[in-house]
């Protein structure tokens, strides 16, 4: 079994740990743009056509199926994608886990990219899940791009203004940028308030990787032996090695433990 995610950067990796944890024998193909990232400030159309060059670069290595690990990309692109690899190639969009947390009831934020917040998508979305409940839309300034680089003074900085302006009384946070998955805990410690109860953070990489293995009729097999899995690295079209800043994360090195992984760059 082979799965492909795609992303502009490092946002894919919650996407492909979580496929690591459910099927840690299939062979993964990541594919991102180094060269043209970030995504999010782009026009729609010249995002798509960025979207479909890795999206066809990963399909090469003929995967199973793709994960476009990027909300912004799934949003403008995905009905490109499917377009020009479906029914060949199944093609798994990432969509912001605002029902879920809708179905809690209480008070929640949706942490996002500027382009995002605010954005018909996000407001359709709140508008068909999140009828009566409290939301706020939260734009992370510099958040994914921090993440992406592994700057931890930067992500502390934009995890702190993104706090500033979340209320006080939410429950649920949902993650609306993959990149967040990444720094999930520092999220939390950020906006939790003391003695209300724990903080829920929605992402959506497992949901994606569930999915994805639905599509093409596989069930998670956890305890699969994984020493024979491979990694293989696309960065803008180019065969490469994971990038250093992914290690900065568990979910890079957790990918970085597969079978006959390529060596992992020292610089970018």
């Amino acid at each position: 079994m082979k799965i492909a995610l795609m992303d502009s950067g490092i946002g894919l990796l919650p996407a492909a740990a979580a496929v690591r944890r459910l099927r840690p024998d299939a062979d993964l193909v990541i594919s991102s743009d180094p060269d043209g990232m970030p995504w999010g400030p782009r026009t729609p159309q010249d995002l798509t056509e960025r979207a479909l060059a890795v999206a066809e670069a990963a399909a090469a290595h003929l995967p199973d199926a793709l994960i476009v690990g990027c909300n912004t990309a799934s949003v403008h692109a995905l009905p490109a994608l499917r377009a020009l690899l479906e029914p060949g190639l199944p093609v798994i969009g990432t969509v912001p886990a605002i029902k879920p947390a809708a179905s809690g009831g209480g008070p929640f934020t949706i942490w996002a990219t500027p382009a995002t917040t605010g954005s018909p998508y996000q407001r359709g979305l709140i508008e068909e899940f999140a009828d009566g409940v409290p939301v706020t839309e939260v734009p992370c300034w510099g958040l994914a791009e921090a993440v992406e680089h592994g700057d931890d003074a930067a992500i502390d900085a934009a995890i702190a203004a993104a706090a500033a302006l979340t209320p006080d009384d939410v429950t649920t946070v949902v993650l609306g940028c993959t990149h967040y998955e990444l720094v999930a805990e520092r999220i939390r410690a950020a906006v939790q308030q003391p003695g209300l109860p724990p903080l829920v953070l929605h992402g959506s990489a497992g949901a994606v990787a569930a999915q994805a293995l639905r599509r093409i009729g596989e069930l998670p097999e956890p305890e699969a032996d994984w020493s024979g899995s491979k990694l293989t690295v696309i960065l803008s079209g180019r065969e490469g090695s994971l990038p250093a800043p992914a290690l900065a994360y568990e979910e890079g090195r957790l990918l970085a433990t597969a079978g006959a992984a390529p060596p992992v760059r020292a610089d970018r």
